[in-house]
Parts: structure tokens; C-alpha cells; sequence
């Protein structure tokens, strides 16, 4: 029951890309070279949630976690913030600031995952590395358009 739960959870920030889509004004942003095809997002994102709620749901099971799923809630909170601030609202300095205060958490949630259980910190390192590729893919664009 507790998967389905972070499963919904990481389902309402993935939400947020269908109401707020890149459209015309993402096309139309100077983008750095090394930004990835846009089929790589998808991907990237959906194999990220899954991952996500799969060390929630171990969380759950792990005595000792209360801080760390309190850091999940925080970057899921957060993560879905980031699509209707730099999409919708199309502002790409905000969208670096809660990227950046996301990153944060994540790491932190990484790390103390470690300290109680290194399959599950290993489970998140892949969105910690996606978060790392994000920044940059943000903060470049912030600074070719500004």
C-alpha cells in the first residue's frame, strides 16, 4: 500500500509536465550544447519516479528514517514546484532557485539514506546525477536568455 502512495505521490509532480508543457517559448530559448534530445526527458523523468517512490517505499520499512522521508516529502514538494515556475510562469531565475534549494535536499536525503541503508541511497543517486544535469541545463539557459 505505501508504494502506491509515494507511486501517486511522484505521479502529481510528473502531472505538472502535462499541464505545463516546454511549448513554443522553451523551443524558442538559446540552449547550451549540451542539452539532450527532447525524448530524453520523458525517460529520464519517469524512470526517476519510479526509483523515487521505490526508496520511499523502503524507507517506510527502515526504523530510524522519520528525517529522511521527511526530506522525500520535501523534494517532492519542491520538484513538483520547478515545472510551473520555470515553464508556466516562465521564469528561469526562480526555476534555478528551487533547482538549487532541491538539489540541496536531495543530496542531503542521499546521504543520510546512505547512512541507513546503502541499497536504498543507491536507488536515488540516479536523480541526484539527473538534479546535477538539470542545474546546469537551467542555470545556462538563464544565463544565454536573459
Amino acid at each position: 500500500m505505501s508504494f502506491l502512495i509515494f507511486l501517486l505521490a511522484c505521479g502529481a509532480a510528473a502531472s505538472t509536465g502535462f499541464f505545463f508543457k516546454p511549448g513554443h517559448w522553451y523551443e524558442s530559448l538559446a540552449k547550451p550544447g549540451f542539452t539532450p534530445p527532447n525524448w530524453v526527458f520523458p525517460v529520464a523523468w519517469s524512470t526517476i519516479y519510479l526509483l523515487l517512490a521505490w526508496a520511499g517505499y523502503r524507507l517506510t520499512l527502515i526504523p530510524g528514517s522519520q528525517v529522511v522521508l521527511g526530506l522525500w516529502a520535501a523534494q517532492i514538494a519542491l520538484n513538483t514546484l520547478w515545472t510551473p515556475v520555470f515553464f508556466g510562469a516562465q521564469r528561469m531565475f526562480a526555476g534555478m532557485v528551487i533547482l538549487a534549494t532541491l538539489w540541496l535536499v536531495v543530496s542531503a536525503m542521499v546521504v543520510m539514506t546512505l547512512l541507513l541503508d546503502m541499497i536504498t541511497g543507491l536507488i536515488l543517486f540516479p536523480y541526484l546525477v539527473w538534479l546535477c544535469v538539470a542545474a546546469a541545463l537551467n542555470f545556462s539557459i538563464w544565463r544565454l536568455n536573459r
